[in-house]
């Protein structure tokens, strides 16, 4: 085992030096804040999509005292599309905690680092090593899938037991004086070469002594044991205007896209029809008897999130009135463009059935 591992470590930095050319704006960056900027934005986010993010983050603020003073509405904005806010707003109260706490200075420890607000282990190591090249190793899924593979691991990566054999075996596989360049080395392996889908086996460094390439479980490991279950959601956004306003909330239950703003919402458990939804019990408990009329009703709108699917369906309406509806307020439409929304309804008012933004 002890000559695999060396072979193994050996073998990937020589990779590393001679054949990876995989570029990204912050490989190599040694600004702490930078680095866990990146990090936060590529949480459930491929690399394509968040480059230009991670681009206009910097831009918007080039500080982590920037951010920290920054409107929240702003960031969420500019956040918009991401998906998953809570990380967004993980990294807001982190830059503030930062900016009070450190005086706008980037911690300099691991448990220091980690303590912060949306900050897990993988960040932590990611941001330790990267600035500091402190000996942590990171363990993200590019991790578990080449050291599953190359060591022919089959316990589960998703289960306690799991999680701690791999995170051992991390730690002892890397070189304690080079771990930003290892760490890096490693997760650009697993995405290039070592790829969940169609991996480069044949012509692979590692090939020699990988497990599964020699007893065929390429395709079986790594091991999950949990199958994802995705849940269908239907959302009809009803889109009622008054004069130039139109009515709108910001969510703020514990569910998906809390801090973001939506239209009127009524929640179905399968596609509603629209003629029946305007004659339902919940549009009449918001609305009563006011007077309408419907403008225009969209197609279905879908968005796909880790573990639901969602429906939306968007119904314009013209009030007679303004009415007194809980929790909406009438916002101008030409300040829609400031307010950060979900995608799915971004999408809809980009389209040529919604409003134009």
């Amino acid at each position: 085992m002890r000559a695999a591992r060396l072979f193994f470590t050996e073998k990937l930095l020589d990779w590393n030096q001679e054949l990876n050319n995989r570029s990204m704006p912050w490989k190599g960056e040694k600004d702490p804040y930078r680095i866990w900027l990146s990090e936060i934005i590529l949480q459930q986010t491929r690399v394509e999509q968040g480059w230009p993010y991670y681009e206009r983050f910097i831009a918007h603020y080039p500080t982590v005292s920037d951010l920290a003073a920054a409107n929240e509405e702003e960031v969420f904005r500019l956040w918009q599309g991401l998906g998953y806010y809570a990380r967004c707003k993980n990294m807001l109260a982190a830059a503030r905690e930062i900016q009070q706490t450190y005086h706008g200075q980037f911690p300099r420890t691991h448990e220091q680092i980690k303590a912060l607000k949306g900050i897990g282990p993988y960040t932590a190591a990611a941001i330790a090593s990267f600035a500091f090249n402190l000996p942590h190793a990171v363990l993200d899924g590019n991790v578990f899938r080449v050291l599953s593979r190359f060591f022919g691991i089959d316990t589960p990566i998703d289960t306690t037991a799991g999680k701690k054999e791999f995170s051992d075996l991390a730690q002892e596989l890397l070189p304690k004086d080079n771990a930003a360049t290892y760490n890096q080395a490693l997760m650009d392996f697993g995405a290039v070469v070592c790829k969940p889908q169609l991996p480069e086996c044949s012509s692979c460094p590692l090939q020699k002594k990988c497990v599964a390439y020699h007893q065929q479980l390429v395709s079986l490991l790594p091991v999950k044991t949990k199958k994802l279950q995705i849940k269908k959601r239907y959302f009809n956004y009803i889109i009622a205007s008054w004069q130039d306003k139109v009515y709108i909330r910001k969510r703020t239950a514990d569910d998906i896209w809390q801090n973001l703003h939506e239209f009127v919402l009524i929640e179905s458990k399968e596609a509603a029809n629209s003629t029946a939804l305007l004659a339902g019990a919940e549009f009449r408990q918001l609305f009563g008897a006011a007077p309408y009329k419907i403008t225009r009703i969209s197609k279905q709108f879908k968005q796909q999130l880790t573990h639901q699917t969602i429906h939306s369906q968007f119904i314009n309406i013209e009030l007679a009135q303004p009415l007194a509806l809980p929790g909406y307020q009438l916002t101008p439409m030409d300040t829609l463009d400031k307010l950060a929304f979900p995608k799915t309804i971004t999408t809809f008012l980009q389209s040529k059935t919604g409003l134009l933004l």
